[in-house]
């Protein structure tokens, strides 16, 4: 038996921000899937499970609006991350926020909706009992209940999303009638583990997936994309 899932996501702001453009945001002009696995995850993560984002329709015309944020200007460099304990008593592991703030640009998508379609995906850290139904019943009745880790988000978190399970029976919004390629595309994040000597696993770094995205009368078919790396 095949289990899946669609949800409605929706948010009056959005930014899936282009990693090609690193000062200024540009988001993307739709959802990426790595962001759609990330608002899953902040309903339902579980190691032993995998999202894999089936279809992606874009429900609302796609706006662009250019506003400004509040942001910081620098970051604590990665090398002062080690002998934490030794920063955090000195008092060196920090950044001013009022001494550091800047404005920056930002070029957002205004008041979005898309309807998701996906499953699961079994993982190594599946037990004896895991199987696809089983988390098919606990994403539906958290999402009925509005249950989540934290809250979700589109892009950023100043951008709250809303997540609502689509039921069998109910006719989700129709997708805007545009056809059109969206270009190169974030798809995934994979990350890279290593098993240290002590038998722990620890992520050593991480490689991101690429996609051609095209929108077929607003729809997007992620069935059989190419993954590029």
């Amino acid at each position: 038996m095949s289990y899946g899932f669609r949800v409605e996501i929706k948010g009056d702001y959005a930014c899936f921000s282009r990693p090609e453009l690193k000062v200024e945001r540009v988001s993307y002009e739709v959802i990426t899937p790595s962001a759609v696995c990330g608002i899953l995850e902040a309903v339902l993560w579980k190691p032993a499970i995998r999202y894999i984002i089936d279809q992606i329709d874009v429900c609302k015309p796609i706006r662009f609006e250019n506003i400004r944020r509040n942001e910081l200007s620098s970051k604590i460099p990665s090398g002062s991350i080690q002998n934490t304990t030794q920063k955090l008593l000195s008092g060196d592991l920090y950044l001013a926020a009022s001494a550091d703030r800047t404005q920056r640009a930002a070029m957002v998508l205004r008041d979005v909706c898309y309807i998701i379609t996906g499953h699961f995906e079994m993982t190594d850290k599946a037990g004896p009992d895991d199987n696809e139904g089983k988390f098919i019943a606990m994403l539906q009745r958290r999402l009925l209940k509005g249950q989540n880790y934290h809250t979700p988000y589109l892009g950023v978190r100043e951008f709250p999303a809303q997540i609502r399970l689509i039921p069998d029976g109910e006719v989700p919004p129709s997708p805007v009638s545009v056809c059109r390629s969206l270009g190169l595309m974030l798809h995934s994040i994979d990350y890279i583990k290593n098993i240290g000597k002590d038998g722990q696993e620890t992520i050593t770094a991480f490689e991101p997936t690429y996609f051609m995205a095209e929108m077929k009368q607003g729809t997007i078919d992620l069935r059989d994309v190419e993954v590029l790396r």
